[in-house]
Order: C-alpha cells, then sequence, then structure tokens
C-alpha cells in the first residue's frame, strides 16, 4: 500500500490508458462502482474516461489523497480483464 500521495501519483503514471474499476465511498453506506480507462494523471488529480455504455458521465476525477484515505480504491486489469493490481 502507498504511504505518500507521490507513490500513488507514480504507480497511476505507469497505468496510463489501463482498464480499471473505481470503488468510491459515496456517504451513507453507499458504494459507487464505475468501470473505465485511467486518461490522464495531474499533479493532484487523476481523471478516469468512463465506459458510455453503463454510466451517464463521460469523466471522472478523484485525487491522490481520495486513494491514500481509502475513500477510492482503484483496481487495474489486464487486457483480459484478469486483475492485475489493487491500489487502496
Amino acid at each position: 500500500m502507498p504511504k505518500t500521495l507521490i507513490d500513488i501519483k507514480k504507480i497511476l503514471d505507469c497505468q496510463l490508458g489501463n482498464p480499471c474499476v473505481l470503488r468510491a465511498n459515496g456517504g451513507r453506506k453507499k458504494l459507487i462502482e464505475r468501470k473505465g480507462i485511467l486518461r490522464e494523471t495531474y499533479p493532484s488529480i487523476f481523471v478516469v474516461e468512463l465506459d458510455q455504455d453503463e454510466h451517464n458521465f463521460e469523466r471522472v476525477s478523484y485525487t491522490y489523497t481520495d486513494v491514500l484515505t481509502s475513500n477510492v480504491e482503484v483496481t487495474f486489469y489486464n487486457d483480459d480483464f484478469t486483475e492485475e493490481f489493487l491500489i487502496q
């Protein structure tokens, strides 16, 4: 598990263009799960382009702090959708 924001950003930078599943805390015991592709990383946020067949939104963004505090879990997959690794 990454210990700093810089570690999280480095991991995500290496995964640009790869499919992922996001599990985010939606509040009041809600868990939001979204599938997409990691498209961009910026100094304080990362952007995931969502699958249009399953979601109403085109893109979502989260901060690296969300990952560090376990409000968001990011799971990356290989091309055949077998789990590669989890960032939480």
